[in-house]
């Protein structure tokens, strides 16, 4: 008998200790933002509210004093609702909270019905505000650079493109503490050398849970001639499902707006100035397809940078177009370089030429110098040597030479010989 008046004494002091407390509430809050902790009671009078922080009173409240502060750090920045403390509300705002104001508080309540207790996790982070991405050349070659500033707690950064590629993905990702605590994210990957066109894909994560924000980059360059219309393309990423949209242009420093749509009024807008000059399917700009029709383009107007982004809620992709409008004068000058190769080709026949009269002359010459070898043609010149001469010299010629003219012997030549 006496164990179960012991079980029974255990179990009312167990009721009766917990049935005025609440359990834990974890609350979440953004950096430089009001958060609120809340406390509620058991109205009654004659109420005193005392708020701790890791064993230290940051705030107390009573009817009869007016609210002060024991912790310097929320001095000034922790209050309550007096005229909701009859209605047995103690909450605790928290104004531009910060990552010091991290950690474990407890609200204490005693009043003529009793005392309360309640315990609020207070957890502190600075969200994704924006994410961008970007093509740098600053380290000698070209890399997709993706940045997030002023986040906590550090989060995760992840890397895909589309189409998925077999080159392995190595960024560098630098992720640095500043002064206020709060992270700021470098990430870089190199620009692979598959596809030109590739989408380049950075996904940022905190590791509360929050949501993913993604970007998405892709370049390109066109080349068209002046007068001929042409399609400038724009598509959205699969990873997107009914987004925004918005062209720009920008030749100098500042961009103008060519054309907007917008996915939850499903209205489209166009400026004034491009409403002439540029043509986009409404219809299939539902389905994630932006591409910009140009009709009609001029070098001087329309050469430049055409942006267009697709926009959500937590993530945007970005294509940059450079186009060149070729003129007419660009048109000829790219003409011209064929007439040096006409001149060239000239020189190089007339070379040919030069150089087959050159062997003609060596091969003649080679044949007369044969011709001088040869016996015949050395005894056919003495004899003309000889005739050339006269009779001066025939007693001192030689029987080969004296002998025979045509097949008969000289008659005064033979007396002299007897």
């Amino acid at each position: 008998m006496s164990a179960i008046h012991t079980w029974a004494c255990f179990l009312l002091w167990i009721s009766f200790t917990t049935q005025n407390k609440t359990p834990d509430v974890t609350v979440r809050c953004f950096v430089s933002e009001d958060c609120m902790l809340p406390c509620s009671f058991q109205p009654g009078s004659n109420e005193t509210i005392e708020w701790f922080r890791q064993g230290a009173v940051v705030y107390k409240f009573n009817q009869s004093k007016v609210g002060h502060f024991k912790h310097e750090q929320l001095a000034g920045r922790a209050s309550i609702f007096p005229s909701l403390v009859s209605r047995g509300n103690a909450t605790l705002v928290l104004r531009s909270s910060g990552l010091k104001d991290r950690g474990m508080y407890r609200c204490h309540v005693h009043t003529t019905e009793g005392e309360h207790d309640a315990k609020v996790i207070l957890k502190i982070e600075a969200p994704i505000r924006g994410l961008v991405l970007e093509l740098s050349r600053l380290s000698g070659y070209e890399e997709m650079k993706c940045t997030v500033q002023d986040v906590y707690p550090a989060p995760r950064v992840t890397w895909e493109t589309e189409p998925q590629t077999f080159e392995d993905l190595r960024p560098i990702t630098r992720i640095l503490a500043n002064k206020k605590g709060l992270y700021n994210v470098d990430s870089r990957l190199k620009r692979l050398t598959g596809p030109p066109n590739l989408v380049y894909i950075c996904k940022v994560t905190i590791s509360y849970g929050g949501p993913t924000w993604t970007g998405s980059l892709r370049e390109r360059e066109i080349k068209e001639f002046q007068g001929k219309d042409l399609t400038i393309p724009c598509s959205a990423p699969s990873y997107m499902n009914n987004p925004s949209l918005h062209w720009t242009f920008s030749n100098s420093e500042h961009p103008s707006p060519i054309f907007n749509y917008d996915s939850r009024s499903g209205k489209t807008r166009s400026s004034p100035d491009w409403k002439s000059h540029v043509e986009l399917d409404h219809f299939r700009v539902q389905f994630g397809d932006g591409s910009l029709r140009l009709m009609d383009p001029k070098h001087s107007e329309h050469t430049g940078r055409y942006t267009c982004v697709f926009s959500m809620p937590h993530g945007t992709h970005t294509e940059r177009s450079d186009v060149t409008i070729v003129s007419p004068d660009a048109h000829e000058a790219t003409a011209e370089p064929p007439s040096h190769w006409w001149i060239l080709g000239l020189v190089a026949g007339l070379l040919i030429l030069v150089l087959v009269g050159v062997l003609a002359y060596r091969k003649l010459k080679g044949g007369n110098v044969k011709s001088r070898k040869d016996p015949e043609a050395v005894t056919e010149l003495h004899s003309v040597k000889g005739a050339a001469a006269g009779e001066t010299n025939l007693s001192e010629s030689s029987p080969l030479t004296t002998g025979s003219t045509n097949g008969q012997s000289d008659p005064q030549a033979g007396s002299k010989l007897t």
